[in-house]
């Protein structure tokens, strides 16, 4: 016996949201159908507004509303600090810790030629653009702590080398509250290779 087609494709969508296999997908599914057609309504309200008012900044790469970007035009961030992320969600966690007033570029993507990810995905020419348009005297590269964000960040630190901007790269090392019998190998390689004066 097998289940309405309905919810065979209720299933099959909700199996193509990261780390939802087919047992946590026919659990989601069950559960809305306890829901109240507000809900549903609701629901499905959120997920329209994703598509229809969610957009990229043509500019910087930041998630934006329908309208202006927080970013760019905030007069108060300082535009000679510009911070280089891999995604617009990348942007989100940094402003969290509320540590930087900078302006943020989003590259999209992170090298990867197993992934098809070529120089060309990063769009360099556009990161050119706005480091001279801003006046940027320091690049920051957020970039994830992976072969794939340290062969970008190597990439963008060698495009960048005939540019006078200082280039940066977020502090890599232990975990706050770790100790060194549960750190891996590489992390404890890092930490003690960027080790600071105390």
């Amino acid at each position: 016996m097998t289940y309405p087609p309905s919810l065979i494709q209720l299933i099959a969508a909700l199996k193509k949201f990261p780390g939802v296999g087919k047992k946590s997908a026919e659990r989601f599914a069950f559960k809305m159908l306890s829901w109240s057609e507000k809900d549903i309504k609701d629901f499905i309200k959120s997920i329209e507004n994703v598509k229809s008012k969610l957009d990229f900044c043509s500019n910087c790469g930041a998630l934006v509303e329908t309208g202006s970007c927080p970013f760019c035009e905030n007069m108060k961030r300082d535009t000679s600090l510009l911070c280089v992320v891999s995604s617009a969600k990348d942007i989100f966690s940094l402003e969290e810790v509320r540590l930087f007033n900078g302006v943020y570029h989003v590259l999209g993507a992170l090298l990867s030629p197993l992934d098809h990810q070529f120089e060309e995905k990063l769009q360099l020419d556009h990161l050119i653009h706005r480091i001279k348009s801003l006046g940027v005297k320091e690049v920051i590269l957020a970039l994830d702590s992976t072969l794939e964000g340290d062969a970008t960040a190597l990439f963008i630190k060698s495009s960048l080398r005939d540019f006078d901007v200082r280039i940066s790269r977020l502090a890599l090392g232990l975990p706050l509250g770790s100790t060194l019998d549960f750190v891996d190998e590489g992390t404890l390689s890092r930490a003690f290779s960027g080790r600071s004066s105390f």
